[in-house]
């Protein structure tokens, strides 16, 4: 809309400045005279101010209803005042000069101006759109003749649908069938592709690898991850940080400094003996000088890249109140389970008897327990996978109840067991194993043995696995001058074994879910920004207490409801992350707030005339002009943030 109405204005704005007497008198020419020639400065000047002035005119209607005057109460007062007067002038009602080239240049700047700071913040906005994106407009249904193509719209939760290589998931759903990697990167911000099978959940919009799958969906339209993503991404972007609040009570502010000092203006100039025209075309000048434009979009075009950008490293903000005060954080409080460890079951230490490999462990101990259920037998099975050990034929397994498990593999029977095994057989643990054992022991992990006829070949701790993007986590945010507290209600020895693994600071364990509210609140009375990390329904009243509320995408609807940002991704390096960011948009918040203010304080007495003694004077057109270089100086320092490294 400011596009179209420019060009017709500038149209317009062209005959108006060069049928001006003024004009002529200023370069030295003079303009074809013919049948009502004089006439036509002042009908498509009218003819600007009512097409492209209307919008500034109805917008600062809406303003003054509100009892909140701003910008557009300031473009409408400075364009009334100089049509008016342009046709007081025009009527012969007073001998002055007319302000029509004026009045149709500063028309046309202005529709230029917001052209200009629209395009900004729609690029800014422009995730949304690109999120949109991302959906597949069809999708191959399987039915029970075969496989039909329906528009995404048809898809019903429980729809089976056939993925080929390369196309994209046109819902959440579930693998029934099959195996494939899929590119996330569009929705978690993680760049390399993830191995997805059976029964892991697949994301809409995420693009199928070299695999064929078969999926149940569980979650279209509304109801899927991506339109989660993009309602936070429009609520974070729609939502007012405390900077920006501070802006537009600076804005409206700045609207009666700009009345008041156009009204000093005027008398001022009239006392000096100026006459009318001169003193009306200098309180026209400050009225459209001192438009807050560059101010009311100093922080809001801030919070909309910050924003999309968040969104694209997989960081939701869900409240920008939150994003602000990340970059005061001292101190970070990370629930331990689920969070800095995968939440499963792993071996994280493993020693052999003289003679075995590693190898050779993990394909027997995967074998042994290949038929258990136990949770410590699926922690064994997933090692043994992640580290690409194939499982073994596997014969007569069975459980020795209270002791473990055992199963023929390759002729040969073997065990797998606790202490209690060990005791049964008269086991002894070699030496080579003892000091893996007690260091397992001390950490609180459980310690499982596999035997052979008695002899112990190896010993497995088993443990709740520490992600391997934890320790990268802790260096990064100790680095940034943030200490970490790891809050769980494991035993003590668990939660400092992994403490000092990571090198956390400070350990509280054996923490009951209702009192990690009160452990926040403990930390935040001894004068410390705290956010709290976590991902499970327990996590949530320390997630609201905290002063940023960082909760795990992966986790609970709770936690996420709860929190001020979200992750969607289970990666703790987020959390520097949104630091970094937090920061780097406040400095730009700040410098955008330094130069809009700043520019005022300068511009305001130099379009009142202060320098005219020297010669110095501003025309309305030159006042407009300066105007928008300050909103576009505004828009393009606000784009560099697309330049900070998370």
């Amino acid at each position: 809309m400011f596009r179209d109405r420019f060009w017709l204005s500038l149209l317009l704005t062209v005959p108006v400045v060069i049928w001006s007497a003024h004009i002529e008198q200023l370069l030295g020419y003079t303009a074809p005279v013919f049948p009502f020639s004089a006439r036509i400065p002042a009908a498509l000047g009218t003819l600007v101010f009512l097409y492209g002035g209307l919008v500034f005119l109805r917008s600062a209607a809406g303003e003054l209803r509100a009892r909140q005057p701003g910008m557009m109460t300031l473009i409408s007062l400075a364009i009334t005042v100089a049509f008016v007067f342009s046709w007081v002038v025009e009527l012969g009602v007073l001998r002055a000069e007319a302000l029509w080239w004026e009045l149709a240049t500063l028309v046309t700047i202005m529709l230029l101006g917001h052209w200009i700071e629209m395009r900004s913040i729609q690029q800014a906005q422009g995730a949304l759109k690109e999120l949109a994106k991302l959906l597949p407009d069809e999708a191959t249904r399987i039915t029970s003749g075969g496989t039909e193509t329906v528009a995404v719209s048809e898809l019903r939760e429980g729809d089976k649908l056939l993925i080929r290589p390369g196309e994209r998931v046109p819902a959440d759903g579930t693998i029934v069938r099959g195996s494939s990697t899929l590119d996330e990167a569009m929705i978690t911000g993680e760049s390399r592709p993830v191995e997805r099978g059976v029964d892991d959940e697949v994301i809409a919009a995420t693009i199928n690898g070299d695999g064929v799958l078969e999926i149940a969906v569980t979650g279209t339209g509304e109801k899927t991850k991506l339109s989660g993503i993009m309602r936070l991404v429009a609520d974070a972007q729609s939502s007012k940080s405390r900077a920006q609040l501070l802006a537009d009570r600076a804005a409206r502010l700045l609207t009666w400094v700009a009345i008041g000092s156009a009204l000093v203006t005027l008398v001022a100039w009239l006392a000096v003996g100026a006459t009318i025209d001169v003193a009306i075309v200098r309180v026209v000048t400050v009225l459209v000088i001192a438009c807050p434009h560059a101010l009311g979009l100093a922080v809001p075009l801030v919070v909309a890249i910050s924003t999309a950008i968040g969104a694209r490293h997989g960081l939701l903000v869900r409240d920008r109140r939150g994003l602000e005060e990340a970059r005061k954080l001292d101190t970070v409080v990370f629930d331990k389970t689920g969070t800095l460890t995968l939440g499963e079951f792993r071996i994280v230490a493993l020693a052999m008897a003289d003679g075995v490999t590693r190898e050779q462990v993990l394909r027997l101990a995967a074998g042994v327990e290949s038929q258990s259920e136990h949770p410590i037998a699926r922690g064994i099975i997933r090692t043994a996978s992640e580290e690409g050990i194939e499982m073994p034929t596997v014969s007569d397994a069975r459980g020795l109840p209270g002791r473990g498990v055992a199963a023929t593999i390759d002729g040969v029977t073997y065990e797998m067991g606790g202490p209690a095994l060990l005791e049964e057989r008269s086991a002894d643990v070699p030496a080579s194993l003892t000091a893996t054992v007690s260091d397992a022991k001390k950490g609180g992990q459980a310690v499982i043995y596999l035997l052979q006829d008695g002899r112990v070949l190896a010993a497995l701790a088993i443990a709740d696995a520490i992600r391997p993007e934890s320790y990268e986590a802790m260096r990064a945010l100790h680095a940034l001058g943030v200490q970490v507290t790891m809050m769980t209600g494991d035993a003590r020895e668990v939660a400092n074994a992994v403490a000092a693994e990571l090198g956390i600071d400070d350990v509280l364990a054996q923490v009951l879910p209702e009192d990690k509210a009160r452990h926040v609140r403990e930390i935040q009375e001894s004068g410390r920004r705290v956010a709290m990390v976590g991902d499970g329904v327990n996590d949530a009243p320390a997630l609201a207490t905290a002063d940023v509320g960082i909760a795990i995408g992966a986790g609970t609807d709770v936690a996420v409801e709860a929190g001020h940002i979200v992750l969607v991704r289970s990666d703790p390096r987020d959390i520097p992350r949104i630091i970094t960011l937090s920061r780097a948009s406040y400095r730009k918040m700040v410098q955008n707030l330094w130069w809009a203010a700043g520019y005022n304080i300068v511009a305001i007495p130099l379009a009142a005339g202060v320098l005219a003694p020297w010669g110095i004077v501003l025309t309305p057109a030159i006042g407009a002009v300066l105007m928008s270089l300050s909103t576009i100086i505004v828009a393009v320092n606000a784009q560099l943030l697309r330049r900070a490294r998370l």
